[in-house]
Order: C-alpha cells, then sequence, then structure tokens
C-alpha cells in the first residue's frame, strides 16, 4: 500500500512539472518564438537545467509536446462548438467550424503560429502527431460528408482537376468525407486553405491599414466559401 502511494505521488509530482514546464516554455513562444532554449526554461523554473532533461529528453521533444497540445486544444474547440449546432444547419456547423477557428487563434496567437506558421528550422515533426493535426479538418469532412450523403451538396460543373491533383484528393477524401464527389472535395481543401489564410492574414498583420471590420469581412468571406464549396 506504501509503494502504490508512494508511485501515486511520484506520478502526481511529475505530471505537475512536467506541465509546469510547457506552460513556462509557452510563455517563451510569446517572446522568442519556436527558438526555445531549455536553459532559459530552467532559469526561470528556478532548476537547474540538467533537470529539464528529467522530463523532456531534447528542446525537440519538448516542441513536439506543445504542438500536439495545440493542435489539441484547436481540435477540441472546434469540434466542441461544432457539435452545439444542428446537425441539418450546414452552414451553420461550417461557420461554426471557421468562427472556432478565428478565435482560438487570437486568444492563443504564439500557439497558432507554432503550428501554422513557419516551419522550426532543424525540426522535424514526428508521425505521431499527425491525428491531433488532422482534428480540424475532420469536422469539415464529417460536414461535407453529411451534406453528400443526404443529397444537400451542389454539383457546379468542376473544373478540370490533373490527374495528380485527383490523387491527391482522393487521398484525402478517403480520410475525411469517403462519399464526397473529387470536385466537391478539392472545394473544400481550397475553402479550407482560405480559412486558415484569411486567419494568418489577419494574425500576422497583413490585413492592418487594409481591414478595418475583421469580425464582418471574416463572416463574409467564410460564407462565401461555403457556398463554393456547395453546402
Amino acid at each position: 500500500m506504501y509503494g502504490m502511494k508512494a508511485t501515486n505521488i511520484r506520478a502526481r509530482v511529475r505530471a505537475e512539472m512536467t506541465e509546469e514546464i510547457k506552460t513556462i516554455a509557452r510563455r517563451h513562444l510569446a517572446t522568442d518564438g519556436a527558438n526555445l532554449s531549455l536553459r532559459a526554461v530552467a532559469r526561470d523554473l528556478g532548476v537547474v537545467s540538467s533537470a529539464i532533461y528529467r522530463y523532456f529528453a531534447s528542446r525537440d521533444e519538448l516542441l513536439t509536446a506543445l504542438i500536439l497540445d495545440a493542435y489539441n486544444s484547436l481540435g477540441q474547440t472546434v469540434e466542441d462548438r461544432e457539435r452545439a449546432v444542428a446537425r441539418d444547419d450546414l452552414t451553420g456547423r461550417w461557420m461554426a467550424v471557421c468562427d472556432s477557428v478565428r478565435g482560438w487563434a487570437l486568444e492563443r496567437p504564439h500557439e497558432y503560429a507554432l503550428i501554422y506558421g513557419s516551419p522550426v528550422p532543424g525540426y522535424q515533426a514526428p508521425q505521431d502527431t499527425v491525428a491531433a493535426a488532422t482534428r480540424a479538418v475532420t469536422v469539415l469532412g464529417t460536414i461535407i460528408q453529411d451534406a453528400a450523403v443526404t443529397g444537400r451538396v451542389r454539383h457546379d460543373p468542376p473544373e478540370p482537376l490533373a490527374a495528380e491533383v485527383v490523387e491527391d484528393v482522393r487521398r484525402a477524401g478517403s480520410v475525411i468525407a469517403p462519399d464526397v464527389p473529387d470536385a466537391v472535395t478539392a472545394r473544400a481543401l481550397s475553402a479550407w486553405v482560405t480559412l486558415f489564410g484569411s486567419v494568418s492574414f489577419e494574425l500576422f498583420g497583413q490585413l492592418n491599414q487594409v481591414v478595418m471590420h475583421r469580425d464582418e469581412f471574416f463572416a463574409h468571406q467564410m460564407r462565401v466559401q461555403a457556398r463554393f464549396v456547395g453546402i
């Protein structure tokens, strides 16, 4: 019994220390970007730098933990917001996804920059980040999948797709929306790129002195994209 209690205490202390390290590292993202220094994190934590390595073997391992947290936080936000909308309100669900992506990014700009900004020099994301990274886009796939199986997706004459593009579109569609026509999947992927491009332009200052009414402009853009996709 004593041994089990001691093990539980050590596990709890380790979990708390791990979260504290990540909290401090996130603060450094705001000042240093993704150029994290384990020595600087250790200094702020009040421990010697070697102590950090008991929790994260390298800077890249700490970055991966922060990236996973960011993707999962965004994914959870998108899933929760979209789930609250009636299933038959396809446009409402699409707008909920768009609004939640933008809202999350504006609240957590440095985490957004970590996962959607410039690549970190010398860092290669491991394969286990893929599932977390696709949570948000999977919600979009669910919307267009629901539109397709209920006969509520519009079939405009599609722009011809190059054979190589068809392969890419079908590969993506097979994962997120298997019953959606290729042309609709291609438009949905374009709309997804537009969504994140719009958020990035706003967050990184590209709309400064150009668009003053950001909320209204974003809502207009995303409604246009919903129509473009065909829902």
